[in-house]
């Protein structure tokens, strides 16, 4: 029979300055892990447990939801529902793919990147999914057919494709150039700016989005 090993967990201080988390000590998973590694050690208490697990579930629910409403008599016959589903689609994406990164972010720092790229283009493709249903349900009256309007949708999509690079940026930046040795990130090198680009990449669209 089979037997599955659940991987041993390291401290702080034996793992790469790239994997690092504030005020985390220990439960980090090795930073050269294989993807079978990675999946078993959802079922550990890691450093990536609870990011893992929150996202993983809500994926289901957020699935279920657009099934459910998709499969409604009418729904996708209807132009007055597109919107939402247009919505409930990286809804059920963004949960998905965070819980990806967070998996498998350690099979190497140049992975950890990649997944965390991922992460960030589905949260930035999120944001444009919120921007469909607030402009067709959330607009006031008096903004309708006005340029804000006709605009607000592109606007959106500006802001998810800026944003998405900005965020990658704050991590992935070197003082060299990008990816040019020797690697010197921003998110090590600065990481007080690191996390300000990366709020700001986060917070501007929810800002733009809900400013109806």
């Amino acid at each position: 029979m089979l037997s599955l090993k659940l991987p041993q967990l390291l401290q702080v201080h034996q793992v790469p300055r790239v994997f690092w988390e504030d005020g985390i000590m220990s439960g980090y998973r090795r930073p050269t892990s294989s993807a079978l590694d990675c999946v078993l050690s959802s079922f550990q208490m890691t450093n990536e447990t609870v990011n893992i697990w929150t996202h993983f579930l809500p994926t289901w629910y957020f699935l279920w939801r657009l099934l459910a409403l998709a499969g409604g008599p009418g729904f996708r016959a209807e132009p007055y529902h597109w919107p939402l589903l247009v919505f409930l689609l990286p809804a059920c994406l963004y949960p998905f793919a965070s819980c990806c990164a967070h998996t498998f972010s350690s099979m190497s720092p140049r992975m950890r990147h990649i997944c965390y790229f991922l992460d960030y283009g589905a949260l930035s493709l999120y944001s444009l999914g919120c921007a469909f249903p607030y402009a067709a349900y959330s607009m006031p009256a008096s903004w309708l057919h006005g340029h804000l309007h006709q605009f607000f949708v592109p606007a959106a999509a500006l802001n998810s494709f800026l944003c998405t690079g900005l965020s990658c940026y704050s991590r992935t930046a070197m003082v060299t150039g990008l990816f040019l040795p020797p690697p010197s990130f921003l998110e090590l090198e600065s990481p007080g700016l690191s996390k300000v680009l990366r709020t700001g990449a986060f917070a501007y669209p929810f800002l733009f989005d809900n400013l109806p």
